[in-house]
Parts: C-alpha cells; sequence; structure tokens
C-alpha cells in the first residue's frame, strides 16, 4: 500500500464557488497547496479577482466571478470555465447566503434568495457541469462537493428558519445525486461546517473567545480544519465517501444532543 500520495491533488482541476472569502477560500489554499489547478467564483469581481490574485502566488488560482444562484448564471460559469480546462476534477458548492428574521415577520424573499444559492445552485450547477466531470472521472473518481452546514443537521436557536431547512435539504441532496453520479465515476459527499470566522459567521469571526466558550473542542475552527476535510474528500483518500457529509464543528453538534 502506498499512502504516500494519498492526499495530493497533484495535476487535478478544482472549481470552487464563493471562493473569494471564509470556507471558500481555506479550501482554495488548501487545494493549492496540494498542487490543484484551482478556480474561484464570487458574485463581487473586484473580491474575486483581488483573491485568485493573492493566491497566485502560492500556485494556479484564476478568478472567475459569477453569480451561480440562477441556471443561466450557473451555464454562464460553467462556459467561463470550459475557456481554461476540458475537464473538471473537482468541484466544490460553497456559495451560499443566511437570512434571519422573527417568524411572524420573515419574508418571502428571505426563502427565495437562500434556496435558490443555497439549494438549487449545487443542484444545477453540478447538472452543467457534468460532461467535463465525467470526462475527468474517466480517469479517476471525480468530486463533488457540497457545503452544507450543521444547522441542517442539528436546530440553532436563531431564527434562520430558510437557512436552516435549505442546509438540509442539501444534506439530503448529496446522497440522492451521490447515488445517481456514482455510476458515472463522479463520487458526491458534503461538509457541515460549524463556527469558522467568516463574513457569513460574523459571531465566529468578531466573538471568537465568546463562541470558543460553547465549543467542546474550546476553540473555533482554523482555516488547516476546513482545508484538511476538503483535501481528505477531494482526493484519493474520500473515494469510498459516497453521500456522506463530514462533520467538522468542535463537537458542537453532539453537545448541541
Amino acid at each position: 500500500m502506498d499512502t504516500q500520495k494519498l492526499f495530493s491533488l497533484q495535476g487535478r482541476t478544482a472549481l470552487i464557488t464563493g471562493g473569494s472569502r471564509g470556507i471558500g477560500r481555506m479550501i482554495a489554499e488548501g487545494f493549492i497547496a496540494q498542487g490543484a489547478r484551482v478556480y474561484i467564483s464570487a458574485r463581487k469581481a473586484a473580491a474575486c479577482d483581488q483573491t485568485a490574485a493573492e493566491l497566485s502566488q502560492h500556485g494556479h488560482c484564476v478568478s472567475l466571478p459569477g453569480d451561480v444562484s440562477t441556471l443561466a448564471g450557473a451555464q454562464a460559469l460553467a462556459a467561463a470555465y470550459a475557456q481554461h480546462e476540458d475537464s473538471l476534477d473537482i468541484l466544490v458548492n460553497n456559495a451560499g447566503a443566511a437570512w434571519g428574521a422573527p417568524f411572524d415577520e420573515f419574508p418571502e424573499n428571505g426563502w427565495d434568495k437562500v434556496v435558490d444559492l443555497n439549494l438549487k445552485a449545487p443542484f444545477f450547477l453540478t447538472q452543467t457541469l457534468v460532461p467535463q466531470l465525467r470526462r475527468a472521472a474517466a480517469k479517476c473518481p471525480a468530486k463533488v462537493i457540497n457545503i452544507a452546514s450543521i444547522d441542517g443537521i442539528s436546530v440553532n436557536p436563531l431564527e434562520t428558519y430558510s437557512y436552516a431547512a435549505s442546509k438540509s435539504g442539501l444534506i439530503h441532496l448529496t446522497r440522492r445525486m451521490a447515488l445517481r453520479l456514482i455510476d458515472d465515476n463522479i463520487v458526491v459527499s458534503a461538509i457541515a461546517p460549524g463556527a469558522f470566522a467568516s463574513e457569513m459567521n460574523r459571531d465566529a469571526r468578531d466573538h471568537g473567545e465568546a463562541v470558543s466558550a460553547r465549543i467542546p473542542a474550546h476553540r473555533i475552527g482554523e482555516p488547516e480544519d476546513m482545508a484538511g476535510a476538503a483535501i481528505f474528500l477531494a482526493s484519493r483518500a474520500g473515494d469510498y465517501v459516497v453521500g456522506s457529509t463530514l462533520t467538522v464543528d468542535g463537537g458542537v453538534t453532539h453537545a448541541r444532543g
């Protein structure tokens, strides 16, 4: 058994949505360090371009700005990617949104925006890119990694109704997609992050010490924690992880009960 290259991504291509900051950037950095050619997408072009320029100092990183919340946006991103690569080894569906409001006031657009980006986008972007994924899968298993949340597993006290429902739905969608796409040698899995410092999780970003006190591991997640989980699933090490969701939360889900 040769384990020397078990976690290597040398020679592989990866596309990461929401890759300009937060969890997406953590994953992009990890993939680049393992030798992948990385393409990142984000809705804000300037931020996407800046992150790609910064990460390019350590390896191959290209900015492909776009909004994947619509089918047209997903198709545009796929077309932009096709200008660079003929196949796609790893797709990370990370772009997401959250919305919080009291139950009596929760608006319809708080459902539409969140569900479109968190639940519909991973399905339609994967569907749009499946020809490139199949071409890569002719050599070795291609990977689709959906970024869910522990709020899709256990109940958060915050009133983020559409967010929790969309992430729970994404976990189940991961299972359904996995059973279909494994026939094409495309392995679908998911990650459910806990508290990581990001624009979406400003509490962890701005009040890390207070948040850490509620986590069994007594700290918030670090970039290496997220990068390690994603590298595991994306590499040969994760080839047999089909349809499962890897929880990376320092023990919070178990503490919630």
